[in-house]
């Protein structure tokens, strides 16, 4: 039994094989209408997903199965006081393949421990989200032609965004890749990230300037300020607006650098800038609905082993 919680859980040989199942299935989906005829996928989500939720029930319908969903913790037994333990072991009674986003960090394993069916972590409180560092991942393999020889900016909440430290984790595993980190003191990427850099020799630079290093990007990674992780509100409110991406800040930046955004947006990246030929942020979404059928089709092939 198979379960993804951590990027790192694939290999790079896996990952490029990911891309790969994905690619097939862009240009041939109809040899994968049916490939998970039969199966279900329970979808339990702890925590509020409009893009991730749909992705995965979207991906396993356009397979050929079925879902199971909770869509809130507030309608499932956890709001009585259900332990994730327990929930898993029911759940497990009912469905193939659980793809779960919790709140709390670590929730994904400790359903795992609990799991005789694969288990996808579809975001665990500031921790984890590796299905969607694979969307980010084919996003800019699709528009840049490589995964190598790349300098990627991440700007906006680095302290609790886990699709950054996702992907950081990733571009580890890549040649020549140079990291720009842009935030607010109070948002910097955690110290055990910036020493899990240096450990794998990734080159990175801190800055608090959005401007200063536009140039040079060749990805463009923009986060929100996630109201959701902040105990106190005065301190959300203060940072919320730290950077707003507009036109005019994209003047200094090259030609086919591209724009990623994991979403949801709040004000950080103006609509003017949707009509830019190098925002991706809407093509990162429909690649990631081809990711997660190639990752459910890998963790049930190899549960079936």
């Amino acid at each position: 039994m198979r379960s993804v919680i951590d990027i790192l859980d694939l290999t790079k040989e896996e990952i490029a094989e990911l891309i790969s199942v994905a690619e097939d299935i862009i240009q041939n989906p109809d040899n994968y209408r049916e490939k998970c005829k039969h199966k279900k996928l329970a979808t339990l989500f702890f925590e509020p997903s409009t893009r991730t939720r749909l992705s995965f029930e979207a991906a396993m319908y356009e397979l050929g199965g079925n879902v199971l969903s909770i869509s809130d913790g507030e309608s499932s037994s956890a709001s009585k006081g259900e332990s994730v333990h327990d929930t898993i072991k029911v759940v497990n009674c009912y469905a193939d393949v659980i793809a779960m986003r919790h709140p709390k960090e670590g929730a994904a394993l400790v359903a795992t421990m609990a799991s005789d069916i694969p288990v996808i972590n579809a975001g665990d409180g500031g921790h984890n989200h590796p299905t969607q560092t694979l969307a980010d991942l084919l996003t800019i393999h699709r528009e840049k032609g490589t995964l190598d020889n790349l300098t990627v900016g991440f700007c906006g909440d680095l302290k609790f965004g886990r699709t950054v430290h996702s992907l950081i984790h990733a571009l580890t595993r890549y040649e020549n890749i140079k990291v720009v980190l842009i935030s607010p003191e109070e948002l910097k990427l955690p110290d055990y990230m910036l020493e899990d850099m240096a450990a794998h020799g990734l080159e990175y630079v801190e800055t608090t300037s959005l401007e200063e290093y536009m140039g040079e990007l060749d990805v463009l990674y923009m986060t929100r300020v996630q109201k959701e992780r902040f105990f106190n509100e005065q301190d959300y409110i203060r940072l919320k607006d730290s950077y707003i991406l507009s036109p005019e800040k994209l003047m200094p930046a090259k030609s086919d650098m591209i724009i990623l955004h994991p979403l949801p947006r709040v004000n950080e990246i103006t609509v003017a800038v949707d009509e830019d030929p190098r925002a991706c942020y809407f093509k990162q979404v429909l690649n990631a609905k081809f990711m997660r059928m190639a990752l459910i089709l890998k963790v049930l092939e190899e549960a079936t082993k």
